[in-house]
This record gives structure tokens, sequence and C-alpha cells, in this order.
């Protein structure tokens, strides 16, 4: 689940890489003219975008409709965080607690802390004397960190249950409880229209395994149109709804006065599922951070004056393809952080931290490498006589395969480290887990943050500087001023 939340924000970019992949199919001929001034607005509009976001200011609460590159989540390398020591609160000792009951545990938070896209955390199991420590990074923009309040859902028991009637169960064998939050397969915020007042509200979208369906038929079926069912979570009963017809399909909702961060915890909790004994908070600290905040803003400025530095020498060289290819790399390097502050829909921030930005670095690198092909492929075939257009077509197909072949395999070398470094439950942890089983917790969010980066930044290569990188030059080689054969490294001339 883990993998999916992370790549959410880039699925729909890796479609475009499918159009590119058919590219055979596809004619310079046919780009016209404001083509370039289309595509140059959508890259400053959503890199405007990526960097303010859009938000409203009602008081002191402040909702977030597109994130910007303020509600990033930095590492505890550069923002620092905070540490927690968590021991089993269960009566008669913790002699009987088992080493598969310690990793269950263990596995509950760090899935709590995969589901808010915290990958920046270190997470170990104390088996010898029953503890778990766990250290996070804060949130971004948080000036008063309460370490109590953070770490305070990380031990909850989050133990769900449906039960006929309004009445709590009496026991986990109490005849009345029709499911459990085993039966759920997964829960999700959505908003949906209020039928009673016509108003947008949130509610708690849930749908259930096999192990489940038919308990929640046959107990809709008999509660329908004169019963409830309550909802549980621990000991508060967070809804019991009316039962007005039966479910049989295995899907429902939860509904109630939730917002969508209210919607958002419950929905985290159900999918964490429970731990298996209650947790306490043994002891909290304050982790400072390694570089702090005076190296992350030295950090930026050095990436813009690199920038800067990379597209005048990109300018200077290749002329009008590097002038494409520096609007090229600006929005693949706006592409990244949007993927990284939670841009696509509502998602969490990913957690970035100083690999992260090596890895941003590294993606930007192969684009440099992948424009810097291209460029010379187009001025290899005005060199042996092709037409201008001809030339820009021939340039970009016969560049693909080396472009390809080199991005294919960082692609693959960052799968790798987001599968030995990434959580245990990820797709990637998942295959990879026999060969990389040796790695320890220590390194995961860091190097996992690197390889996350350098994926992202890999696919958006392929998107901004091929495929807009082409419309851009094909466009603007339709405008007379720009038919020089010069102004794409050829011989001066005319067409």
């Amino acid at each position: 689940m883990c993998f999916l939340r992370c790549a959410a924000g880039v699925s729909l970019l890796t479609r475009l890489i499918i159009l590119i992949i058919k590219e055979d199919k596809y004619k310079v001929r046919k780009i016209t003219k404001p083509v370039f001034f289309i595509v140059l607005i959508c890259i400053l509009g959503f890199a405007y975008l990526t960097y303010a976001g859009i938000h409203t200011q009602y008081g002191d609460i402040r909702t977030s409709y597109i994130k910007g590159v303020d509600e990033i989540r930095w590492g505890i390398d550069i923002q620092g965080g905070v540490n927690a020591t968590f021991e089993p609160d269960i009566e008669g000792g913790t002699d009987k607690i088992t080493d598969d009951e310690m990793d269950a545990a263990k596995a509950v938070i760090e899935q709590r802390l995969v589901s808010l896209n915290i990958t920046d955390n270190e997470v170990y199991a104390d088996y010898t004397k029953h503890r778990i420590m766990v250290s996070f990074p804060w949130q971004s923009g948080e000036e008063s960190f309460d370490p109590e309040e953070a770490i305070a859902e990380l031990g909850e028991t989050a133990q769900l249950t449906f039960v006929k009637g309004t009445e709590q169960a009496t026991g986990s064998d109490d005849a009345n409880i029709v499911l459990t939050g085993t039966d759920v397969k997964h829960a999700e915020a959505v908003q949906i229209q209020d039928p009673d007042t016509g108003n947008l509200t949130y509610v708690v979208s849930l749908e259930l395994n096999n192990s489940g369906k038919q308990a929640f038929a046959d107990a809709t079926t008999e509660l329908a149109g004169s019963g409830q069912i309550s909802i549980w979570m621990d000991d508060d009963m967070i809804s019991a709804p009316n039962v007005n017809e039966p479910i049989t399909d295995g899907s429902c909702q939860i509904s109630g006065s939730f917002d969508f961060e209210s919607a958002k915890s419950l929905a985290d909790k159900i999918n964490a599922g429970a731990l298996p004994f209650n947790l306490k908070t043994t002891s909290t600290n304050i982790i400072s951070a390694t570089l702090g905040e005076g190296a992350k803003s030295a950090m930026t400025m050095a990436g813009i004056i690199a920038f800067v530095i990379i597209a005048i020498y990109m300018i200077i060289i290749y002329k009008l393809p590097g002038f494409v290819a520096a609007i090229a790399l600006f929005g693949q390097a706006a592409g990244t952080l949007a993927c990284i502050s939670g841009f696509f829909g509502n998602l969490e921030s990913f957690t970035l931290t100083i690999p992260g930005i090596a890895g941003i670095i590294l993606a930007i690198g192969m684009g440099v490498d992948a424009n810097v092909i291209v460029s010379e492929r187009i001025k290899e075939e005005l060199n042996n006589g092709k037409t201008l257009n001809g030339a820009i077509e021939l340039g970009y197909k016969r560049a693909w395969s080396a472009v390809f072949d080199g991005n294919i395999t960082v692609v693959f070398v960052a799968v790798i480290l987001m599968g030995a470094f990434g959580p245990t439950d990820s797709v990637f942890g998942t295959l990879l887990r026999p060969l990389f089983a040796a790695f320890g917790a220590s390194t995961a969010g860091t190097i996992y943050s690197l390889g996350y980066t350098l994926l992202v930044g890999i696919v958006l290569n392929f998107v901004f500087g091929i495929f807009c990188s082409r419309l851009m030059l094909s466009s603007l080689s339709k405008y007379k001023c720009f038919k020089n054969r010069k102004l794409y490294g050829g011989v001066a001339s005319n067409e």
C-alpha cells in the first residue's frame, strides 16, 4: 500500500510515457505554432501552483486545496523531530509477550507512519526488554511542537467493531458483534453530497473482505428498516447509522460530523489495523536537526544557482534546443516538488531528506543528459542534409533508445533502493525482501527518500525532457524567424 500511495502523484504521468514509447505514430508536422505557448503556459502555471498552492484561511484554520512547497515534510536530518519509547501496558507483566507479537506491534506502528507518508522514520523493537523505539520528523511548518500529542496516535489500539444496536459489546465473543477491523479490506475518506441537506460532507468509505461480507449482509437484512448498527473505535461509539436496506455487496460508509482531517484519521487507523496489546509511552524527547534550517536555505540557493548556470550553458551550446531544454528541466523540477509536497489530490506530503534532495539533483542531471543527446542527434541530421522538420523528427526518434536505456537503468536502481530501505510491506519491499533481509532499519527513511525522488524524477524526465520538449521545439520550428538551421546547430541556412 505504501508504494501505491507514494506513487499516486505520478500515476497519470506514467501514462504519458506509453504515448512517448509509441512515438512513431506521432508526426512532427501535425504540431502547430501555438503549441509552444500552450505548453509553456501550462508549465509556468503548474510551477506556480506547485510553489504557492491554493489555500483558504478562516481565522486560525487553514484549508489546503492544492499543497505548496511550504507543506513539504522535511526529514529529521533537516528539521529535527521526536523520539518516543513505547512499552506494553498490560497486567501481569510482559514476560508472556512473544517475539511475534512484538513484530506485529512494530509492523502496525510502521504502517501508521506510512499512512501519514512519514517515510523518514526509525522503528526498533527491543525483544529483551519489550520496548519499541520510534523516531520521526516534525510536521512541516510546526513552530510549537508537542511530542506527547505527536506520538499519541501511534500507540492507540484502534479496535474497530460493528455491533447490532447501540450498546457496546461486552467482549470479543459477544453475539451482537457483526464485524471487526480485520473484516475491513480498505477504508478511505471521501466527500459526498448529503441527501437530506444537499451539503457536501465527508464520510469514511469501507470495503469489506470476503470474511465480513456475508455476516454484514445477514445483519443488515435482519435490521433493515427497524434497527441500527453502531460502530465503535475502542470504547467510543463513532457512529450509529440506521439500517435502511440490506447491504450485500460488501461496501458501506461511516457517516458523522467529519471534516476531511477527522475522516482521514479514522480511515488511517482502520487501514493500519489494531495493535496486539495496548502501548504506553514511557519517554519522549526532541531530536535536533543534524544540519538545520540554515543548511536547507543554503541548499535551495545552491540549487537555483546551479539550475541557472546549466540553463545558460545549454542555451549557449545548443541555442534553440538548449532554450527548450531549460524550460523542460524547469518543468521537471516543478513536477518533482509537486510529487513531494502532496500536490496531487489529498495525498500527504512525502518526507524529503538530504539523500532525497540528492535524488532530485541526480534526476535533473539525467534530464540534462537526455536533452544533450537529443540536441546532438538533431545537429547530426541537419549536417547530413535533412530538412529542419525531418531533422527534429529523426533526432528525437534516434535519441529515444539511448535516452530510454540510460534512464531505465536508473529506474532499476531507484526500485532497488525503495525495496531494500523502504517499509517492509510495500510492493517493492515485499518483492525484494529475500534479497535484502540483512539490511537494518536505521537508514530506511533517508535512503527510501532517495529512491523515491530518483524514480519520480526519471518518470518526469520522459514526460518533460522528451514529450514536452519535442512539442515545443517542433512548434517553434514552424515560425519563419526560427527556421534558420544555425539555431539548431546546423550550417547557417534558411528554409
